[in-house]
């Protein structure tokens, strides 16, 4: 994973590791990038990388030859088979056709386009700086040249919007990109602009009933249009399943590079023999400052223990609708099978009862009616692993 950190505006929901500056000098963080990508793969002894994605930020304001020389430093130090999945996030503003024609040729075969919303008035209440004009116009030359592989984020449960207006509004994204959608439900983060004016009054706050119906309802349009709901808010069609995010759903190694970006990698290079959760300095500047002088950025490194990585397997992996299979519980569980933990009596037996969690020769999983309630099911669960 590859981090860009810059913006040209911050939207009004956001309050991720992202910076607005007057200029950034490209050159320096596309060495800090390299170097760091380097550095980490020889640390991890990966041989072989099953994909790249380039997150931000807006990752769609670095140039072309940015991303190029990035996945050139990947494929000095491992294997990067041809036709590896190679995902940029663009916004519908930096994604024009002669832009993403160069980013197809640096070595990107995925675009996940934040579109957001189709409407200019959620637009600008979310603070987006394109148009509903420009975000049509960016997915149609994504799908063209990036055929069955293009992706479109969609954000509902805004101040105001109703289960109707929603739904109108996912039937008319579906008529423009029906690969891959990802849907968000918008969080309202302390310190950003539009939390500060719910939190005032001045717009109202969405009620949860009203959020969980909008939900159902994309469940049930998606499902209907023939896409395959693999994970909590992910949809695809044919097949367009996201490579990239699957691997940490299933819990993966991944490696994080740039300013804030996370990792999970066992670092055998410096003989250590167990998986660490690692994040890289969060601001841009003293981030490349530490890569220049010591290789890497990393911040904050913690060694996972047997129990922390089997409660993430747990967390990730039941977020998708294969869930947590016996193959990939045994890798990280040799001794204690999934019934030892989960098939006794207690609080896994009672959401299995209640039609919301099936554990079977297949593995442990939540059923479509669980999938929505997750995040509620999880805390039992986890004092059910602790004990």
């Amino acid at each position: 994973y590859l981090q860009w950190p810059y913006c040209r505006k911050r939207c009004s929901y956001c309050n991720f590791n992202k910076y607005v500056v007057p200029a950034v000098d490209e050159a320096a963080v596309r060495a800090c990038l390299v170097r760091e990508a380097r550095t980490l793969l020889r640390l991890s002894q990966v041989r072989s990388v099953t994909s790249v994605f380039f997150g931000g930020g807006t990752p769609s304001l670095a140039s072309p030859h940015t991303i190029a020389a990035v996945l050139e430093a990947i494929a000095g130090v491992a294997h990067l088979p041809t036709g590896t999945e190679v995902t940029l996030e663009a916004n519908p503003s930096s994604a024009g056709t002669p832009r993403l024609a160069s980013f197809r040729a640096a070595g990107v075969n995925r675009l996940s386009v934040g579109v957001q919303s189709l409407d200019d008035a959620e637009l600008r209440l979310l603070g987006r700086e394109h148009t509903a004009a420009e975000a049509r116009a960016a997915v149609e030359v994504a799908r063209e040249l990036f055929p069955g592989r293009t992706s479109i984020d969609l954000i509902f449960g805004l101040p105001g919007q109703s289960r109707g207006a929603w739904a109108r509004r996912l039937e008319v994204a579906l008529g423009l990109c029906d690969d891959h959608v990802s849907l968000y439900q918008l969080t309202l983060e302390r310190g950003t602009a539009l939390a500060a004016q719910v939190l005032g009054g001045t717009l109202p706050t969405p009620p949860q009933d009203l959020l969980a119906d909008m939900y159902q309802t994309a469940c049930a349009v998606l499902v209907a249009a023939g896409f395959r709901h693999y994970e909590v808010s992910n949809f695809a069609r044919k097949g367009a399943l996201s490579t990239h995010n699957l691997s940490y759903w299933r819990a993966e190694q991944y490696i994080g590079v740039g300013p804030g970006a996370h990792g999970r990698f066992v670092p055998w290079g410096e003989g250590g023999r167990s998986r660490e959760a690692r994040v890289q300095t969060l601001e841009p500047d003293a981030w490349m400052r530490e890569v220049q002088s010591q290789g890497h950025g990393t911040r904050r490194r913690v060694v996972l223990s047997p129990l922390e990585q089997l409660e993430e397997l747990l967390v990730l992996g039941l977020r998708t609708d294969e869930g947590i299979t016996r193959e990939r519980w045994r890798r990280f569980s040799p001794q204690l099978s999934l019934e030892a933990v989960f098939g006794a009596s207690g609080e896994a037996k009672v959401l299995q009862q209640q039609g919301w969690l099936v554990l079977d020769g297949g593995g442990l999983r939540c059923t479509a009616e669980g999938l929505a309630l997750l995040d509620s099911l999880l805390p039992d669960l986890l004092c059910q692993l602790q004990r």
